[in-house]
């Protein structure tokens, strides 16, 4: 079976390569940590130059990865491990490497990072949330600094100058929708000089499962063109009051959507005094029913958005954080302000967009790092072109994984889960309880 594996298994040929490169690596070194500080730094000048004279970063992999480890080590006192320089290598090469969680993803990225950026061209580490871009920027960000690499940090309420400081440095930490808008801003500019990126050349996502498979048709949406149309929201959202499903709607609760049914219709029309409601004349109040619709019946207060100082802010379904400054798309926004009896901002019309997917298959080089990502590999590879490769532990697995628990209904299982909670906690144990949406969370405390 071994030689039958050795001889199908893309993986596991991969490892082995990688498993050589990283022999080469760990023999290095001694000889690296002789050097002294200002022989380590002067390693990148070196590493540089030797680029300039025509080898490839394959020819200095071996030497670059062994200065980070070194430059990791004395900066943060952290040193990767062999198992972490296996996911540096899968990375490098373009792949997806799934490490288990606590196995240091973080410190892994540090080596393709700076063999990456020892070109000039620049490197992205995208992850999915502006608290650890910052974070990683001052914490990682150190080492790269340590060895004369310069390192940027791109957030939301940056100006045009600071950002084009930050993507001209040689490695810059940013989140997947901040790298999207930018991109957006840059193709509306009237002067090529106006641009804050440079070209898309190689990027690490952290969570990469998350931004490129769950967000991967997410648009991201720039919008401009006011236009007045808030009296119309307000006799939607009064029309469809009382509504009642499978009668004068249907809701199709996987994709959101709502549509109106024949008595719905005749309803609509009766309260607007119309004889066809779809007619071309009516074609904007049948939007505006519609938004009214999905607003009052497939979006709902404390899940998909929350109300606060009078303003309908959204949150998001995969991080649960409030989404502050964005807006639902083609007057679903207004739809709801007109729900819920706040000001109604002026709708906008879309003026740019794209996905996650076409905008990160846009560079050079793709690549990520996760702890669950074996179970999309035929998602990655078909549109990516993206292989998982399974890193191992540092250490033996001592975790024990239970199987799933499946309860008849919802309280069964919120009382099992506080049940649960009581035992762990009855023990001295800290405990944390994840929940989908701030209505779970305050639904499970009230227990």
């Amino acid at each position: 079976m071994g030689i039958f594996r050795k001889l199908i298994d893309s993986e596991y040929k991969e490892l082995k390569r990688f498993e050589k490169i990283a022999d080469e690596i760990m023999s290095l070194e001694p000889e690296i940590q002789a050097l002294t500080d200002e022989e380590l730094k002067n390693k990148t000048l070196e590493l540089k130059e030797r680029l300039s004279n025509g080898e490839t970063l394959d020819d200095i992999i071996e030497e670059a990865y062994a200065v980070i480890r070194e430059a990791d080590y004395r900066v943060i006192g952290e040193k990767p491990f062999y198992v972490q320089i296996l996911g540096g290598l899968a990375i490098h090469y373009g792949n997806i490497a799934e490490m288990k969680t606590g196995e240091g993803k973080t410190l892994t990225e540090t080596l393709p990072a700076y063999l990456n950026a020892l070109t000039g061209d620049g490197v992205h580490i995208v992850t999915v949330n502006e608290f650890l871009a910052k974070r990683d920027s001052e914490w990682m960000g150190n080492v790269f600094r340590f060895l004369g690499l310069t390192v940027g940090l791109n957030l939301r309420e940056m100006s045009p100058k600071e950002k084009q400081e930050a993507y001209a440095c040689d490695v810059l930490y940013s989140t997947n929708s901040e790298i999207g808008f930018d991109y957006l801003r840059d193709n509306m500019v009237v002067q090529a000089s106006e641009r804050v990126q440079r070209p898309l050349n190689f990027c690490i996502v952290d969570e990469v499962d998350s931004i490129l498979i769950d967000e991967a048709r997410t648009p991201l949406i720039i919008s401009g063109g006011k236009s007045n149309t808030k009296d119309l929201y307000l006799d939607a959202n009064q029309a469809v009051q009382g509504f009642k499903e499978n009668e004068d709607y249907a809701y199709d609760a996987k994709t959101k959507s709502t549509s109106l049914m024949e008595q719905g219709v005749s309803k609509i029309e009766s309260h607007f005094h119309l004889k066809n409601l779809y007619d071309l004349d009516n074609s904007a109040l049948v939007h505006h029913i519609n938004q009214a619709l999905k607003a009052n019946y497939a979006f709902k207060k404390d899940v998909d958005y929350v109300v606060d100082n009078n303003q309908v802010i959204i949150v998001d379904q995969f991080t649960g954080r409030l989404m502050q400054g964005r807006q639902f798309s083609e007057g679903l926004h207004q739809a709801i302000e007109a729900k819920e009896n706040v000001k109604i901002n002026e709708e906008t019309r879309t003026m740019a967009t794209i996905t996650f997917q076409n905008l990160f298959r846009m560079y050079k080089k793709l690549s990520g790092m996760t702890g669950t990502a074996k179970t999309e590999e035929e998602e990655f590879r078909n549109i990516y072109n993206m292989y998982v490769i399974q890193i191992p532990t540092n250490k033996p697995v001592i975790r024990e994984d239970l199987p799933d628990l499946l309860y008849s209904n919802e309280q069964g299982k919120y009382q099992a889960i506080v049940k649960t909670i009581k035992e762990i906690h009855g023990s001295g144990q800290p405990i944390l309880v994840g929940t989908i949406s701030v209505e779970a969370n305050e639904y499970l405390g009230s227990y």
